[in-house]
């Protein structure tokens, strides 16, 4: 990985960190020099996961460390971020990867689906966030990486619970950019298109034809791809981060085009879903 440089020695902090992007991630800067911790809700998984970042280590470099949390809940979220900065004296970066989705028709998705997104998705990423900062502003350095997503700057069709709350990420994002730039914070932000993990898996079923079809128009990628990716642009000092052409493609087309044309090419591909369904 390019820029092995930016990460070496530096404590990190992955939410999410047991599969998906967040383990890839881990895996990369493990191998870059860096310091990992990582938080999950399952012990379990947790421990192969540290197992798998540990084998990655470069020589000299600190074991990883873990921490059971349920970044949803605040308390959990803070106590995961002090363990950290307790045991390793300091936390130079947080990557905010946890996230869950289930798509659906917005009519049929219960109430409480929007607010268990909303919870882990964006509350999780604010609790971390809070936690941590004090102490970046303190010292006056330090890095946050939240995970958005596509449908975090692209209302994507089913994903009315998954895109509210990675709309919020990308605008929560966007004000700390501006605040934390005088204390010397970087913030970050990446966009990660249908990504080859766990959850992708579990998801896919859930989809509607509609959805398929937006999701059938680009292949989903290796979670070490959009992982390297993050990491890379993200250490040139990125806002705004795209892994692969797809991210940064739409997002410049829905950005530059008239809303009524990207609409339009959106709908034209999701009544193909719906067409093949009928």
């Amino acid at each position: 990985m390019r820029f092995q440089h930016y990460w070496k020695d530096k404590v990190v902090l992955i939410t999410g960190g047991s599969s998906g992007i967040g383990l890839a991630a881990a895996r990369l800067l493990a191998a870059s020099g860096a310091h990992l911790w990582l938080t999950a809700r399952r012990a379990d998984v947790l421990e192969a996961a540290r197992q798998q970042v540990d084998a990655c280590r470069l020589a000299g470099a600190s074991p990883c460390g873990t921490q059971v949390a349920d970044v949803s809940e605040a308390a959990q979220a803070a106590a995961a971020v002090q363990r950290v900065q307790r045991e390793a004296g300091r936390l130079d970066v947080v990557i905010n990867s946890a996230g869950i989705t289930l798509p659906g028709y917005f009519q049929d998705l219960p109430l409480e689906e929007f607010q268990k997104q909303m919870a882990v998705n964006y509350f999780g990423t604010l609790y971390v966030i809070r936690a941590a900062l004090p102490e970046m502003l303190k010292r006056g350095s330090g890095h946050i990486i939240n995970i958005s997503s596509m449908a975090g700057y692209l209302g994507v069709f089913g994903y009315s619970a998954y895109g509210a709350s990675k709309f919020a990420v990308t605008g929560l994002s966007e004000v700390l950019r501006a605040e934390m730039k005088p204390h010397g914070i970087r913030i970050s932000v990446a966009f990660p298109p249908d990504t080859d993990t766990p959850q992708l898996a579990f998801e896919t079923p859930y989809k509607p034809p509609e959805t398929k079809a937006l999701s059938g128009t680009a292949k989903a990628l290796p979670a070490e791809v959009v992982a390297g990716a993050i990491l890379e642009q993200a250490a040139r000092g990125h806002f705004l981060i795209f892994p692969g052409f797809d991210s940064r493609l739409f997002y410049i087309l829905s950005t530059k085009l008239p809303k009524w044309l990207v609409f339009a090419i959106l709908d034209q591909i999701a009544a193909s879903g719906r067409k093949e369904r009928g």
